[in-house]
């Protein structure tokens, strides 16, 4: 999803880029007409200013191309003065060519058009009233064409289409498409946006409420440090003075426990300061998958699984931030909290992304809830608090993964998780 976020570009360069792919058009069409006129029609046409101004247009056309593909941000008031040249350049090309008898006079709402889709209010009223009195005085000062006259007819019969008529209709028709891309283009950039801006709001709610969650669990993890020693200190009394034997296996399974919760919280602060120092290493793919199921079988003795390896062990290497970890472990302590008698995970990978597929029998995922899964404080279990996926799924996106779950029939849930892998080092 960020990659997506990350080709955004800034609306009034994608406008400017457009714009620049359409005056290359128009003047690749003009040209044309100059050189068509030259070799076929001679219209009494004042070559000089008219390949001047063509020349200096197309010479702005390639600069702003060159300039667009530079780090330089567009702005709206850069946009605005482009228009200008193009409404100044064609009002030239128009006063030597007929005027307002020349069908390109209908270009001029090409321009308007484009500030109409992309600029402030005052300055497409700027552009629209300059149109409107360029067109109103070439009415009465322009060079006379006589050609390109609306009365003007290559023969005497009543039927024949003249050059002015031709001419409205071939500008009309390159004005309407280039309008249509133009103006569409616009609409998907606005919509690109509008999904951005989406996106970047959500993201921003997610990290407030990451920091909110992580903020209390490190006030939290500090605070169980003393009463996790209480309770080891009074276990290893109670296993001294226990005479029941049963008993006494009870106490080592609440010890062993109470262990593996002071190494979780050891184990919580060094990774930490591992990440924060950048001192991550590279480990084989297939440890690091293995170091987290034995946690887990640690952690849910009780849990029945079963356990399939689709890649083999080929000594890839990658980096892995500590996170991950724990974002796996949580979604497998699911799997095992909807049902423990029947846990299935798959593994697999390859250079590129690491796969997991978890399986379980519990009840699976009420219709009501499947939309709000991933969010704060949305949970499908009576006694959980709803932010175990919420941190799971902000986590593997974070790291540009994905989670995707899946009612199983008849009954159950599949979980989906796909990291990408980096860091990779073949042995």
């Amino acid at each position: 999803m960020m990659q997506t976020i990350l080709a955004y570009r800034s609306a009034p360069e994608a406008h400017l880029r457009h714009l620049v792919f359409i005056r290359f058009l128009v003047i690749g069409g003009l040209w044309l007409a100059i050189v068509g006129n030259l070799l076929f029609f001679t219209l009494p046409l004042a070559t000089a200013p008219v390949v001047a101004t063509l020349g200096a247009l197309t010479l702005v056309n390639v600069l702003t191309w060159l300039r667009i593909n530079k780090s330089l941000p567009v702005t709206d008031i850069e946009l605005f003065i482009q228009l200008l040249l193009d409404v100044c350049c064609l009002s030239i090309l128009l006063y030597y060519s007929g005027g307002a008898n020349n069908p390109l006079i209908s270009y001029l709402l090409v321009p308007i058009c484009l500030a109409a889709a992309t600029l402030t209010t005052r300055l497409v009223w700027f552009v629209t009233l300059l149109c409107l009195t360029i067109y109103t005085l070439l009415l009465f000062f322009h060079i006379e064409q006589p050609l390109l006259s609306p009365h003007q007819h290559h023969s005497h019969t009543t039927d024949t289409l003249n050059f002015h008529i031709l001419g409205m209709w071939a500008i009309f028709s390159v004005s309407a498409l280039l309008i249509s891309y133009f103006v569409n283009r616009m609409a998907n950039n606005l919509r690109t946006q509008s999904d951005w801006l989406k996106q970047r709001n959500e993201e921003e709610m997610r990290d407030e409420q990451l920091m909110a969650v992580a903020t209390l669990a490190a006030g939290t993890a500090h605070e169980l440090g003393t009463p996790l020693s209480t309770i080891k200190l009074l276990l290893h009394e109670m296993q001294q003075d226990a005479e029941n034997q049963a008993f006494k296996d009870d106490l080592v399974i609440l010890s062993t426990q109470v262990e593996q919760c002071s190494s979780i919280l050891k184990q919580l602060v060094t990774k930490a300061d591992q990440q924060f120092n950048g001192e991550l290493l590279a480990v084989p793919v297939r440890l690091f998958c293995q170091s987290i199921i034995d946690q887990w079988k640690l952690m849910r003795p009780e849990v029945n699984s079963r356990l399939t390896w689709n890649s083999p062990d080929n000594g890839l290497q990658a980096v892995f931030d500590p996170t991950i970890k724990q974002a796996i472990l949580n979604l497998l302590h699911n799997a095992a909290d909807a049902n423990p008698d029947n846990v299935a995970v798959e593994i697999e990978w390859d250079n590129l992304k690491m796969r997991w597929q978890i399986d379980d029998d519990g009840p699976g995922i009420p219709q009501s809830l499947q939309e709000q899964l991933g969010k704060a404080f949305v949970t499908t279990k009576g006694k959980g608090l709803g932010i175990g996926f919420f941190l799971t799924n902000a986590t593997v996106n974070r790291h540009g993964g994905e989670i995707k779950l899946f009612s199983r029939s008849p009954h159950g849930t599949r979980t989906e998780l796909t990291v990408p892998l980096t860091g990779q080092l073949n042995d």
